[in-house]
């Protein structure tokens, strides 16, 4: 990915693009560059302040890791996202570390936490627009954490497979009972038994390294 691309990722992003001087925009291009993620492939770890992160092409997942190795997917960032929460050293109220895998083979533009800061110091504005991110990004991991204290996991599971059938714009979900898991913060085998269930009760359909919604209806009622 060409650094005009970085350049045009950035105006489409940044609502103060079109107030900032040339010297400013320069900065920031200066310290901007191009990435490119194979699937599974770590971008922030959380020991590091990589930067801002713009999505080209692909998928991000963001996620908490646990000591003990427990993951908790969080949100994904998609083509035409942003994710700032890999560049929390610029807000100091952000304490804990999250990391970000590539969700799939993923091309992107990473602005530098210096850049950024640096003309965020002249342009206030910058940090509104980091802090109003972060903010919509706490109401989805609330929402995670909602459904992980208080929700009942076959309604948790009926609300997931919703949402990534309506995501993929298709019946079918092409994920592992393990991958599944791994995105709803649980074990691979309280996967499996609940989409048994499912598939016994006829809502769904299983096959190897997939799932299949065939009754809409009925995990709806579940979800609600």
């Amino acid at each position: 990915m060409s650094c005009e691309k970085c350049h045009l990722l950035m105006q489409q992003s940044f609502p103060f693009w079109e107030t900032l001087n040339e010297k400013d925009r320069a900065e920031l291009m200066n310290g901007a560059s191009c990435a490119e993620f194979k699937k599974g492939q770590n971008i922030h770890n959380g020991t590091v302040c990589t930067g801002i992160i713009f999505v080209k092409t692909g998928c991000l997942r963001v996620y908490m890791l646990s000591e003990e190795g427990k993951e908790i997917t969080l949100y994904r960032i998609f083509a035409g996202d942003v994710c700032v929460l890999s560049a929390s050293c610029i807000l100091d109220s952000i304490t804990f570390d999250v990391q970000v895998d590539a969700e799939e083979d993923s091309r992107c533009c990473i602005l530098s936490p210096g850049s950024f800061h640096r003309v965020s110091e002249r342009k206030p504005e910058m940090k509104n627009f980091l802090l109003e991110k972060t903010v919509s990004r706490f109401s989805e991991v609330m929402w995670v954490m909602q459904q992980i204290l208080f929700m009942s996991f076959d309604k948790r599971l009926a609300i997931f497979l919703l949402s990534e059938s309506e995501k993929a714009k298709s019946s079918e979900i092409k994920l592992t009972h393990e991958q599944i898991a791994k995105y709803m913060g649980s074990a691979r085998e309280v996967v499996s038994r609940m989409l048994k269930y499912f598939s016994s009760e006829g809502y769904v359909e299983l096959s190897r390294g997939g799932v299949t919604i065939t009754d809409y209806d009925a995990l709806d009622r579940l979800a609600l």
